[in-house]
């Protein structure tokens, strides 16, 4: 018997344990999961999956989880005495083990976990960067079979901890992120392969929920606030749909952390929409050309998950959430605060969240003395070069107006030997 079920958030109806990324009936809606469990357990396993609210059965992978810490440095520096960090990726001092260096490595290890539950032998997988090199990563390590699809603009960004020869990419030339997702789901239907499906996939959102339950497990609270820069939306869901899960759990029951979501300017469609006080996106903010001058490539996806119900939109509402919008070089500045202060280094994502963080604090947002939750989502980078060989990332280049004709033809020469 399975430990959790199925629910669509419109309609309600409950699916069974299968993989499904959309209910049948409402495509405008996400599904969430439900646990039978209504406490939380953080002895159910090892590393990753000592969590009892993960939607994996037996996982055959071992997976390291964030690690969660009072901060000293960047604390004092804010004027905050409750300031607690998520930190996922490598920094080996602080017991943080995470070699792909983000949090996207929950994510894909319970994609994986949850597809091979579900008897799918494979995914098709489109990524702006750190969701590329996690899947990799897990890919290789447990002979997972993965197509990865990333844009080119991110390719100067993007390194693999495996030689990338083993691990079949695809490099759209001249498109960005959402045209890379367009070509994932192209290649799933010429594969047989299913799409990942993004922030639609419930085990995608409940493995990056697990710096929320780590948080609370390390805290022995849900935070005031929730900190997080944001691209798809799906991390921030998480961390929305983990919080009201501990509400059936009366030793963490109570208001719901307040989320603050970050985007990286001028590219902050969903930002500008929440400032607006709108639940729908304007096209202009979505631009390709405003997407190509930020320094967080990836934060640029043109197909975020705002509007639809149970997304960004819904989480910020319910929350009484925030939304800054934060400049490169207001981001360089906070990633170097951030290291100077805690001593290590951060992607240029997670950057942009300590950039909201020092808004918010200028603005009143928080208190000197509510608990706050800080996701840096990746770090570590500079410190596993120190130890580990990373590689650089060429793959297959092709066009995302590719006819399919030839798509097929030029596929079957990195995936022959491999499907």
């Amino acid at each position: 018997m399975s430990h959790f079920g199925i629910r669509c958030t419109k309609c309600d109806k409950v699916l069974e344990d299968t993989y499904f990324a959309f209910c049948e009936h409402c495509t405008d809606s996400l599904l969430v999961t439900e646990f039978i469990e209504k406490e939380f357990r953080d002895d159910a396993g090892e590393g990753l999956w000592k969590y009892n609210w993960l939607p994996v059965h037996k996982p055959k992978s071992k997976v390291n989880g964030p690690i969660v810490f009072r901060s000293k440095g960047l604390g004092s520096s804010l004027g905050l005495d409750n300031l607690y960090i998520s930190f996922s990726g490598y920094w080996p001092e602080a017991g943080a083990q995470v070699k792909s260096c983000t949090f996207k490595e929950f994510e894909a290890a319970v994609v994986i976990e949850n597809a091979r539950d579900n008897r799918v032998d494979g995914l098709v997988v489109a990524s702006a960067g750190n969701t590329a090199r996690a899947f990799a990563h897990l890919s290789e390590v447990t002979g997972y079979r993965a197509i990865i699809v990333v844009p080119l603009m991110c390719l100067d960004e993007m390194w693999y901890l495996e030689p990338p020869g083993s691990l079949p990419t695809v490099v759209i030339s001249d498109g960005d992120y959402s045209d890379a997702i367009d070509m994932a789901k192209k290649i799933a239907i010429m594969t047989g392969l299913p799409f990942e499906g993004g922030v639609m996939n419930i085990a995608k959102r409940d493995g990056l929920g697990a710096v929320m339950l780590e948080a609370a497990s390390a805290i022995g609270r849900l935070p005031d606030h929730y900190f997080q820069a944001v691209g798809s939306g799906a991390g921030t869901i998480a961390a929305w749909e983990a919080s009201k899960r501990f509400q059936s759990d009366k030793r963490y029951a109570g208001v719901l952390p307040r989320l603050h979501i970050a985007q990286n300017l001028p590219f902050a469609p969903m930002v500008k929409a929440w400032q607006r006080g709108e639940r729908t996106l304007r096209q202009e903010d979505l631009s390709s050309e405003l997407a190509g001058q930020i320094s967080t490539r990836v934060l640029s996806s043109r197909y975020p998950s705002y509007d639809i119900m149970g997304g960004v939109f819904d989480a910020l509402t319910d929350t009484r959430g925030f939304a800054y919008g934060v400049t490169n070089k207001e981001a360089a500045e906070s990633g170097v605060l951030f290291e100077q202060e805690e001593g290590i280094d951060i992607v240029p994502a997670a950057m942009v969240a300590v950039g909201a963080l020092r808004q918010a604090v200028k603005a009143g947002n928080v208190s000197s003395d509510d608990v706050v939750l800080l996701n840096i989502t990746g770090g570590g980078e500079k410190r596993l070069r120190q130890e580990v060989r990373v590689y650089d990332v060429n793959g297959l280049h092709v066009s995302k107006n590719t006819p399919e004709d030839e798509l097929k033809f030029t596929l079957c020469g990195i995936l022959g030997n491999i499907f």
